[in-house]
């Protein structure tokens, strides 16, 4: 946007300028969040086949889904979370950004339920030999395991979830009615990335899950 832009007017630069957009948090958005996990929000997680990684480092942000059976997650105590890291496209950029700012946020999704679930925190990489091994899957160990010191836990209403519709089935996109992943990376690249090719390999690809 221009900086001589007349809707530069309307932008909130200041906290007062925000807060007098809104009215005081309800008392019970506040009494959720708790320091730990608690017996109640250790069954959301241990519910929860998805999960989205925020993570923050000098090239900026990065947000990464993450996905595996429910329970993938390993709530080890009321303070720490345990995440393999399972195949994927090798950009490690939420792994980077860990190594130099440990800061994460967790936002966990189960289907079918319309409240979320967050848990922001600090987090290291672990190669330990016998962690790896605890989150082997047919055989396969993951890279590493991210480890997660919970500082700030609680639960997102359902409105997001019951507005969007997320969970309706009347509501499933057809993926062919949108572009291939192969045609966006033809476009991408100036066709230097054979779209069709891609496209016709990624079913292979993709089903090599660990």
């Amino acid at each position: 946007m221009s900086s001589n832009s007349p809707r530069d007017a309307y932008l909130i630069r200041d906290l007062d300028a925000l807060a007098r957009l809104y009215d005081a948090p309800n008392p019970n958005s506040i009494a959720k969040e708790a320091p730990v996990i608690t017996a109640h929000y250790r069954r959301f997680i241990e519910a929860a086949p998805f999960m989205a990684l925020a993570t923050s480092g000098p090239e900026g942000m990065d947000c990464s889904p993450r996905g595996d059976p429910a329970g993938f997650v390993r709530v080890v105590d009321d303070k720490t979370l345990m995440i393999p890291d399972r195949r994927g496209n090798n950009r490690i950029d939420s792994l980077r950004n860990i190594v130099r700012d440990p800061r994460v946020a967790l936002l966990f999704l189960i289907p079918g339920v319309g409240e979320t679930f967050r848990v922001n925190g600090r987090a290291q990489i672990s190669v330990e030999p016998e962690l790896l091994a605890s989150f082997a899957v047919d055989g396969k160990l993951p890279n590493c395991v991210i480890v997660v010191t919970a500082e700030s836990v609680y639960f997102q209403c359902s409105r997001a979830i019951l507005r969007s519709r997320l969970w309706d089935p009347a509501l499933h996109v057809e993926r062919a009615s949108l572009p291939s992943t192969g045609s966006m990376l033809a476009d991408l690249s100036k066709n230097k990335i054979d779209g069709a090719a891609y496209d016709r390999e990624l079913p292979a690809r993709i089903n090599i899950l660990y």
